[in-house]
């Protein structure tokens, strides 16, 4: 019987044989979160914690048969963009997203949340030279929050970033592109025994602080954004779905393990989501 009001989200991403990131983080966050969980997978990895050893593209006819399967019968309220690999992919989901919401259907007004995946923990690239004006160009007016590190800001803006200062320059370049919040992530930034975490959409600005860790975690943008796009389907507003999602990134963190034999640890989803 179908479940009236019931959210969706749906996470385009690679999935990561390893299970500790992409698709399998993603989905994992958003079961966490009490959200009904969707995915078109737009590459694979053979990966494990130690690194990425080969990435497969699928075909884009095999893409668009997932998005349009997932549009056409679910009821989405976010949709989580992770690792697109090459400037056809980027392509097709823009495309896709694009038709999605000029539908006249209220599932469909949804909210777009990036995550540019670019390269993995491993420092595996992970997007193609070919991809990044796309992403620029046909991604970034799309969202409605992206969640770049510093190297992938860097990246994205073309812009070095080393104090405060810069961030914030960045973040303003981004808005410049389009995307209508940033959520600039503070981890590769020196800034003594906390990790600040910048957050502006234009209207409200405010940094998330955390203590920094001693330890490297697998997943952890690919869970951040997940649980962005989980939060914004039980309907929080923005600035709120962003807070709560970087609180369970630290307990996520605090309790995470390591099922291989990298150095890496991988988050630990759903004691996260438990109360303390």
């Amino acid at each position: 019987m179908h479940t009236p009001g019931m959210r969706s989200a749906l996470t385009i991403a690679g999935s990561d044989s390893g299970g500790g990131a992409g698709i399998q983080a993603d989905l994992k966050t958003f079961a966490a979160h009490g959200v009904h969980g969707l995915a078109a997978i737009a590459a694979l990895t053979a990966q494990h914690t130690r690194g990425v050893t080969a990435v497969h593209v699928p075909p884009l006819d095999f893409l668009r048969a997932q998005l349009a399967a997932c549009f056409d019968d679910f009821d989405i309220g976010a949709v989580k963009i992770g690792m697109l690999a090459s400037a056809e992919v980027i392509e097709c989901v823009a495309d896709a997203l694009t038709q999605a919401q000029s539908l006249p259907r209220p599932a469909l007004a949804l909210v777009v949340v990036i995550d540019p995946v670019m390269v993995a923990t491993s420092g595996a690239k992970l997007l193609a030279d070919d991809a990044l004006d796309a992403l620029r160009t046909r991604l970034l007016p799309l969202a409605d929050i992206v969640t770049p590190n510093i190297p992938e800001a860097e990246l994205l803006t073309g812009q070095r970033i080393a104090d405060g200062d810069d961030a914030q320059a960045a973040i303003a370049a981004l808005h410049a592109m389009g995307a209508r919040a940033v959520l600039l992530k503070g981890g590769h930034l020196d800034e003594g025994d906390t990790v600040v975490d910048r957050y502006d959409d234009g209207t409200v600005q405010l940094e998330f602080r955390h203590r920094r860790l001693a330890l490297e975690g697998h997943g952890t943008g690919c869970t951040l954004a997940s649980a962005i796009a989980a939060n914004r389907c039980r309907s929080l507003p923005m600035p709120a779905a962003v807070e709560a999602a970087t609180d369970y990134i630290e307990r996520a963190l605090r309790g995470g393990y390591r099922p291989g034999r990298g150095d890496v640890v991988v988050l630990d989803h759903f004691g996260a989501a438990r109360p303390s």
